[in-house]
């Protein structure tokens, strides 16, 4: 009896070690898409982005898998606590990467829409370094869970606000350029969504954060969620000027 519970536990850490093997690989797969996307716009290599866009299937799938072997263990293990919180943990974790994933994809898109145009070199540099700021933060925050480190997950929670500013400062940024000489309005409407989806990587990586907090100490975080984006607010302002 005692050597087939001893069996039972370790196929269940098996399994587990698995799943956490597919979260690290599919986050892996996620910083890469994202990466090549923001090369691809600060480029302007459509091969590069075409590569990228193709690339999204791998993270699709795996999220697929995760999520039948997250069902599976559930239904046969039945775990309790910490235990039930890993498992609960991939499948949060991996729905974020999945749409991670997906606005890597739609950055590769907009590569591909603006390749032929001609790049205000002060919006793009503001647009590199947003993306290299999400992309550190994804990377930090999935350090944070295979780590169990609660602590770092919450540097990063923290640090939403960072790429909020400066999504707000490129927004207003966009705005004016489209306001002054309305040429620019395809290219704009283009990079503005391209910093939206950057922006939304952040919001991720920030549920990233609640989820590894939250599957260390088995509460939530209780401070108030950080978010500075007042794009809403700016265009607003913005457009009730431009009509006086």
């Amino acid at each position: 009896m005692e050597q087939q519970n001893e069996h039972t536990v370790r196929s269940y850490e098996e399994e587990l070690s698995l799943l956490n093997n597919k979260i690290a690989k599919m986050g892996g797969l996620a910083e890469k898409v994202l990466g090549q996307s923001f090369e691809a716009l600060d480029r302007r290599d459509p091969d590069l982005a075409a590569n990228t866009i193709g690339e999204d299937e791998e993270i699709d799938q795996l999220q697929r898998e995760i999520e039948e072997q997250a069902v599976i263990m559930i239904a046969r293990r039945q775990p309790m606590a910490y235990d039930l919180r890993q498992i609960m943990a991939a499948l949060r974790i991996s729905t974020d990467l999945e749409r991670i994933g997906d606005l890597g994809k739609n950055i590769a898109k907009r590569a591909v829409a603006v390749v032929t145009e001609q790049q205000p070199k002060q919006l793009m540099l503001g647009l590199k370094h947003m993306g290299e700021l999400s992309l550190s933060q994804l990377k930090d925050v999935l350090d944070a869970f295979i780590e169990r480190d609660a602590e770092r997950a919450l540097n990063v929670w923290y640090k939403d606000e960072e790429i909020d500013s400066m999504y707000n400062s490129l927004f207003r940024e966009l705005l004016t350029y489209m306001m002054e000489d309305p040429r620019n309005i395809g290219l704009c409407t283009h990079l503005l969504f391209g910093a939206k989806n950057i922006e939304r990587v952040g919001d991720h990586a920030t549920n990233i954060a609640e989820t590894v907090y939250y599957l260390v100490h088995g509460r939530p975080i209780t401070d108030q969620r950080p978010k500075g984006d007042t794009t809403s607010s700016t265009a607003y302002t913005s457009l009730r000027s431009s009509s006086f």
